[in-house]
């Protein structure tokens, strides 16, 4: 190693959990980050993402805390009134911008192409091998970094003689096949899906092949408008507080207007809960043919082959890979420990808040043990016992930083949190039932969640 790199702090991975902890953390602190990222720019999985993916929530609940993404509210279209969602281009461009003010203020150093390993920053394109000094806190942001069908293989069986894509590839088809078959449950399923509808696909030339029917909030009412955000949360926990079972409970959000599911005759027991416009829910049902066989095993010329047999397909089926893990649940740890700051989200769903929340913790306090009782990680919903575990896990670790007046006071003023209400905000009826309706609901609320995730 020639030489070391000068920094303070060194962050691994440039995706949304480290920019918005880096750019929290340099706000608040004079200090100086190595950013490393194996990814030749910053903007994480999104640099290889599908090119007509947009979020699936606001623009406003994504990104760094200095810079808003976005919070127009559309004015036309299918979302009329809804809050805007960014574009995959849009996201990359953002991030683009967000490095550049970084670079410029001199806190910062971006190393691409590069990874951490052995004490060093390692140059994947000159094998050039940097020192990383002892004093140097490492910052792990990619405890949770998604899996994408771009960078993963597909996870069942594909013979030669079969046509498999990843689903980045359906804008690259130069031929339409009599059938396209879409491999997923998920965000990246129903995305395809709607893709291929509104370009003109006919919904019988789509088989769906879903292992697990979703739970997806509305995406009206998750909005960055306080009086809609607290209502829904309202709504979650006075559901929660009488619900009898975890079926009850989900039934009770979709009569209120929260959940929504595809096929009303099929109860879910899938719950990554991404939200969903009414137009998608439209389109998405539209598709008859759905296969409910598990997951797939392989794929051959003509055949789709399950655990308990077979489904015929048209020989020139396309098969769309859309079964990549995205979310990942590794175990919750401690965010602060000795040998790194791991990035989880802290407020439920909403982790570049939480990676922000962190920086700006990091920032404002010195004691580790303190840090960690402010922000205790939650986790990803998945089942609907990981999702009701998600909400108090999350619930309880807002209760406890904002238990804190500056915190408080920072979080109110940060468009990534979704509960925030914004210094000067002129107040509403509907704001004050929703704060009056939330603060008679959460005790009892929480603690029947608490009792459903139970094992």
């Amino acid at each position: 190693m020639t030489r070391a790199i000068e920094a303070d702090y060194l962050v691994v991975g440039a995706g949304a959990a480290g920019m918005a902890f880096t750019d929290a953390l340099i706000q608040h602190a004079d200090v100086r980050v190595a950013l490393v990222d194996r990814r030749h720019a910053v903007g994480g999985h999104w640099l290889g993402a599908y090119p007509f993916v947009r979020l699936h929530q606001a623009s406003a609940f994504y990104g760094v805390a200095s810079s808003v993404l976005g919070g127009e509210i559309q004015q036309e279209g299918p979302e009329q009134g809804l809050y805007e969602r960014a574009s995959q281009p849009e996201i990359c461009d953002y991030y683009e911008r967000v490095l550049d003010a970084m670079l410029t203020s001199g806190k910062v150093t971006f190393y691409g192409s590069s990874e951490h390993a052995d004490g060093a920053v390692v140059s994947h394109l000159s094998g050039e091998r940097l020192g990383v000094p002892p004093e140097c806190r490492v910052v792990d942001a990619t405890y949770l970094a998604p899996t994408i069908p771009a960078e993963t293989p597909p996870p069942f069986g594909v013979d030669r003689d079969a046509r498999v894509v990843p689903v980045n590839d359906l804008v690259r088809l130069d031929s339409a096949p009599s059938r396209y078959v879409i491999a997923g449950s998920g965000k990246t399923a129903t995305d395809a899906i709607v893709w291929l509808l509104t370009n003109g696909v006919d919904p019988d030339a789509i088989c769906w092949v879903r292992p697990r029917d979703p739970w997806m909030f509305d995406r009206a009412v998750v909005q960055p408008d306080p009086a809609v955000f607290l209502g829904m949360a309202a709504d979650v926990m006075e559901s929660a507080a009488r619900a009898a079972s975890l079926d009850d409970l989900f039934l009770r959000l979709e009569d209120a207007g929260v959940m929504i599911r595809i096929d009303r005759a099929v109860t879910p027991t899938m719950a990554k809960t991404p939200t969903l416009a009414t137009w998608e829910l439209e389109l998405l049902r539209s598709v008859e043919n759905v296969v409910r066989r598990g997951h797939l095993d392989s794929v051959s010329r003509g055949t789709l082959t399950f655990a308990d047999g077979s489904v015929a397909v048209a020989d020139d089926a396309v098969v769309v890979h859309c079964a990549a893990d995205g979310l990942r649940q590794p175990p919750l740890v401690p965010v602060w420990r000795p040998e790194a700051i791991t990035l989880q989200p802290i407020r439920a769903g909403f982790p570049c808040f939480g990676a922000a929340l962190v920086g700006y913790v990091e920032a404002t306090r010195r004691d580790d043990d303190v840090k960690n009782r402010l922000c205790p990680p939650s986790p990803y919903g998945n089942s609907r016992v990981d999702w009701a575990r998600m909400t108090v896990l999350g619930t309880r670790a807002s209760q406890s930083f904002t238990a804190e007046p500056d915190i408080k006071a920072w979080s109110n003023e940060v468009a990534l949190n979704p509960a925030r209400i914004p210094p000067g905000h002129p107040g509403s009826a509907a704001l004050d039932l929703a704060l009056e309706r939330l603060g008679a609901s959460t005790g009892q609320g929480l603690a029947r969640l608490a009792a459903l995730a139970s094992p």
